[in-house]
């Protein structure tokens, strides 16, 4: 498992429709692609988005990263959207879970 860790401060764009409209095509796209396992957004106080998701594998992670409408969306991030951001890229290396009995687990 793969787990992609990305933090950004947007720009005055990078709060409006467009990137909206780019970020729910990529949502799209990324979902459908071989490997995708998941991905959630948060927003911190100071306006921070933090972005969590989860590949099956590098490869698939590698694949996303080269699809040709991913790349031109990154592209446009770096033109219009993001102040700045920070990506890392981690392997799963320990994995645990608790559900309390009857709890639905997530």
């Amino acid at each position: 498992m793969i787990v992609v860790v990305f933090r950004a401060h947007r720009t005055e764009a990078g709060l409006g429709e467009d990137y909206l409209t780019a970020l729910k095509r990529m949502e799209e796209l990324a979902v459908k692609m071989p490997g995708y396992v998941s991905h959630k957004a948060y927003v911190a106080e100071d306006g921070e988005r933090l972005t969590l998701f989860e590949w099956e594998s590098a490869e698939t992670l590698r694949a996303w990263a080269a699809h040709p409408e991913h790349v031109l969306t990154k592209q446009l991030g770096r033109e219009r959207f993001y102040e700045d951001y920070h990506l890392q890229v981690c392997e799963v290396v320990r994995e645990s879970r608790f559900a309390r009995e009857g709890d639905a687990a997530p």
